[in-house]
C-alpha cells in the first residue's frame, strides 16, 4: 500500500497536492550552496525577538494599507514595524517557511532563495501568488472530496500560509465561505477534537485558568490584536453543547472578518474560553480535547466571564470582543453586563437582528408595506429571534417615527408552547418577557392557527427544529398575503424551518424567500427561483471593521440601525424587482462590507461613541485605506525598505 501511494504521488501528482515542503530539493548547480541552508542555522532567540516586535502597540490613527503583515504603520513613524520581518528573516530558514504570516512558499524568488537561506528546501519552480492560489482551488475542487475535507485543507493552509489562504478566500468567496463558515463548519466543530490538527487560535480554561487570565493571554505573542471572537461552546449554531469543539465556530468567523472587510490576519484572534460541556457523550470521548468537567453555572460562571472580559481589555485595550454562541439564557445577561464596559457585541442577537432587518425593510419595499403596518411572527424565541425582533422594533422607533411600544405591537413571539402572551400562565424567561403580548390576543399553540389568526407579511423561523413548516401553514400565510416574506434562518441547513424547494412550490411561486445557509436555486412552473440568504457575514465584518476604524468606545443601537440600511441600500432596485433580491450577491462581499464598515463608523462618531480627534471628509475613502489586502510582493517590499 506504501508502494502504491508513493508511486501515485510521484506520477504528475505532486505539482497539484504540493501544500508545505517536507524535504530538500536539489538541483545540480545548486547543491553545494542547498547544505548551507539547512534549517540548523535558525537561533535559538527566535520566540523572544519576534514576540518582541509583535508587542509594540499599534498607533490606529496612523494606521495605513499594510504593505506586510508587520509595517502597519505611515511611513517616518518611531518604528518601523518591517524590522520585524528581518529580525525573523534573520535567524535563519526554518522560521521564515514555517511561520504562516511570513511564508511565501514557492512564490520565493531566486534571489530571495539564496539570501534567506532556502536553496533545497523548496522545489526549484518559482510561481506567483496566483499560481499558488490556482493550485489551491485545484485541490478543492476535487470532486472526490467532501466539504469538511475541504475545510480541513483550507484549515491547514491557514495554519502554514497566511497569504495564500486568504487570496484563495477573498477570490473565490461564494465558493469557499460556505466551506469556511456555515454550513460547513456545523460538522466540522462536531468533530473538532477528531480531526485536530493545529490550535488555530486560543484555549482559555475557566478551571485551570482560572486566577491567571492576564497571565495566559499574554502568551499571544501580538499586543495589536483588534478584533477577537469568544465562545463558550454552549450552543454552537443548532448543534447545542460542543464544549471547546465550538473554537471552531470561532477561527470562522475570524477568517470572514479578514476576507470580508479587511482586518489584518496578525491583528485577528479566536478564542474558546472552555467553561466545561454538559454532553457526556462528548466528556466521555477519549478524543475530546476539552475540560471533562459539568457547566460552570450561576455565581461562579458569571464571574468567570467577567474576569475573562476584565482581563481581555487589560492585554487589548481598543480590541473588539465579539461573543458567539453563548447559551440564550446567558448571552442577554453577558452582553448587558460588558457592552458598557468594553467595546463588545453579540453576532447572535445583534448581527442577525441587522441583517435580517435589513432583508425585512426590502421586503416590505417590495410588497409595499409600511414597516409601521408590518405583522411579523416569529417561530423559536431563543437569542437571535428575540435580537432580530428588537432590530426591527428599533429601527421602526429610529426611522418611522413611532414609540417602541407601537414598534412591539408588530411583533408575534412563538416558542415551543405557542404564541407568547402574558396570559399564558407560565413563567417566561427575562428574553422573553419584553415580546409578550399584551393586548389580549388569545393563547393559542398551533403555527397554522397563529399565522391564520395574524395574517403575517413575515415568517421568521429561528428555532433550530428542522422542516417543521408545513404546506398548509404556507397556504395559510399566502391566504393573508399576496408576497409573504419566507425566512427559515436556522443554521445548519438540516435545521432549517423549511426547504427553498417546498417554500417555492407550496406558495406557487408567490413568497420572497431568503435563509440562514445557502439554498440551490429552484425551477418551478417554468421559472428559476434564486433563493436567498440572510447571512450575517454582510453585517459582521462592516460593524467590527467599522467600530474599530472609528475608534468607538462601545457598539450603540445607532451603529446597528445603519448596518442594517447601509446593508438594505446595497440591492438596487432593479435587483429587488427583477429577481425578488434582498441581499446582495456574496461575491460581492468585499464592496458590501465596506458600505457598511463605512456607515457603522459614521452612525459611531454622529451618536457621539467615536474618539477620533476629527471626522474624515469621506467616511468610506478612510476606511478603504485601512483593509488589508493579501500580497506576497508588498510584504516582501516591507521586509527590505
Amino acid at each position: 500500500m506504501v508502494t502504491s501511494t508513493s508511486t501515485l504521488l510521484c506520477t504528475g501528482r505532486s505539482n497539484i497536492i504540493l501544500q508545505v515542503p517536507h524535504g530538500f530539493f536539489l538541483t545540480r548547480s545548486g547543491a553545494a550552496k542547498a547544505f548551507s541552508s539547512r534549517p540548523g542555522r535558525a537561533r535559538p532567540d527566535l520566540g523572544r525577538r519576534v514576540q518582541a516586535i509583535l508587542a509594540e502597540p499599534l498607533n490606529l490613527e496612523t494606521m495605513k494599507p499594510s504593505s506586510s503583515v508587520m509595517d502597519v504603520t505611515k511611513p517616518g513613524d518611531e518604528r518601523s514595524r518591517g524590522e520585524g520581518i528581518k529580525a525573523v528573516e534573520e535567524l535563519g530558514s526554518m522560521p521564515i517557511i514555517y511561520t504562516p504570516w511570513l511564508n511565501k512558499g514557492t512564490n520565493f524568488s531566486e534571489s530571495e532563495r539564496r539570501e534567506k537561506h532556502l536553496d533545497g528546501l523548496l522545489p526549484p519552480v518559482i510561481e506567483t501568488l496566483d499560481d499558488q492560489a490556482a493550485r489551491l482551488m485545484t485541490q478543492l475542487r476535487n470532486e472526490d472530496l467532501t466539504n469538511l475535507q475541504r475545510n480541513n485543507i483550507l484549515k491547514q493552509i491557514m495554519a502554514t500560509h497566511t497569504t495564500l489562504f486568504y487570496k484563495a478566500l477573498i477570490e473565490n468567496i461564494e465558493e469557499l465561505a460556505p466551506i469556511v463558515y456555515t454550513p460547513t463548519i456545523g460538522e466540522a466543530c462536531q468533530r473538532w477534537s477528531t480531526l485536530f490538527r493545529e490550535p488555530l487560535g486560543m484555549y482559555i480554561s475557566a478551571f485551570r485558568h482560572r486566577g491567571r487570565f492576564d497571565e495566559v493571554l499574554g502568551n499571544w505573542p501580538n499586543k495589536n490584536v483588534q478584533i477577537i471572537v469568544v465562545t463558550d461552546g454552549s450552543r454552537i449554531l443548532g448543534l447545542g453543547d460542543l464544549g471547546t469543539n465550538g473554537i471552531g465556530i470561532s477561527i470562522g468567523k475570524i477568517a470572514l472578518y479578514v476576507a470580508a472587510v479587511g482586518f489584518h490576519p496578525e491583528h485577528s484572534l479566536p478564542i474558546v474560553l472552555d467553561m466545561g460541556c454538559n454532553r457526556k457523550e462528548l466528556r466521555e470521548d477519549g478524543l475530546y480535547l476539552g475540560e471533562r468537567r459539568e457547566r460552570l453555572e450561576g455565581e461562579e460562571y458569571y464571574a468567570a466571564i467577567d474576569e475573562f472580559c476584565a482581563a481581555v481589555k487589560r492585554r487589548w485595550p481598543h480590541a473588539l470582543l465579539q461573543f458567539e454562541d453563548f447559551e440564550t439564557s446567558k448571552a442577554f445577561k453577558i452582553l448587558e453586563a460588558q457592552r458598557s464596559a468594553m467595546l463588545c457585541f453579540n453576532d447572535d442577537i445583534q448581527g442577525t437582528g441587522a441583517v435580517v432587518t435589513s432583508g425585512f425593510i426590502n421586503g416590505m419595499k417590495y410588497q409595499g408595506t409600511r414597516l409601521r403596518d408590518a405583522r411579523v411572527v416569529f417561530y423559536g424565541a431563543g437569542s437571535s429571534a428575540v435580537g432580530v425582533a428588537k432590530s426591527i422594533v428599533t429601527y421602526m422607533h429610529k426611522t418611522e417615527g413611532i414609540s417602541e411600544e407601537e414598534a412591539r405591537a408588530c411583533i408575534y413571539m412563538v416558542d415551543s408552547k405557542g404564541l407568547i402572551t402574558d396570559t399564558r400562565g407560565d413563567e417566561l424567561p427575562e428574553h422573553k418577557q419584553e415580546m409578550a403580548r399584551r393586548d389580549g390576543v388569545p393563547d393559542m399553540k398551533d403555527l397554522r392557527e397563529i399565522v391564520e389568526y395574524v395574517k403575517p407579511h413575515a415568517l421568521i423561523g429561528l428555532s433550530a427544529a428542522g422542516p417543521v413548516w408545513t404546506e398548509p401553514i404556507v397556504q395559510a400565510l399566502c391566504q393573508g398575503t399576496e408576497s409573504p416574506l419566507v425566512f427559515p434562518l436556522s443554521n445548519p441547513t438540516p435545521k432549517a424551518e423549511i426547504s427553498a424547494e417546498n417554500a417555492y412550490s407550496w406558495s406557487k411561486g408567490r413568497c420572497i424567500f431568503a435563509g440562514g445557509s445557502p439554498f440551490k436555486p429552484v425551477k418551478y412552473d417554468g421559472q428559476t427561483f434564486v433563493p436567498g440568504q440572510a447571512n450575517n457575514v454582510f453585517v459582521f465584518p462592516g460593524i467590527g471593521f467599522g467600530a474599530i476604524m472609528a475608534k468607538a468606545s462601545s457598539v450603540n443601537d445607532e451603529m446597528f440601525v445603519a448596518a442594517a440600511a447601509g446593508l438594505a441600500d446595497a440591492v438596487s432596485e432593479a435587483e429587488l424587482r427583477g429577481d425578488k433580491r434582498l441581499y446582495p450577491q456574496i461575491s460581492n462581499l468585499r464592496q458590501v462590507s465596506l458600505d457598511v464598515a463605512a456607515a457603522v463608523a459614521k452612525a459611531a462618531w454622529d451618536s457621539g461613541v467615536s474618539q477620533l480627534k476629527e471626522a474624515p471628509a469621506d467616511w468610506r475613502a478612510y476606511v478603504e485605506e485601512r483593509q488589508w489586502w493579501p500580497d506576497h510582493a508588498s510584504k516582501q517590499s516591507a521586509a527590505t525598505a
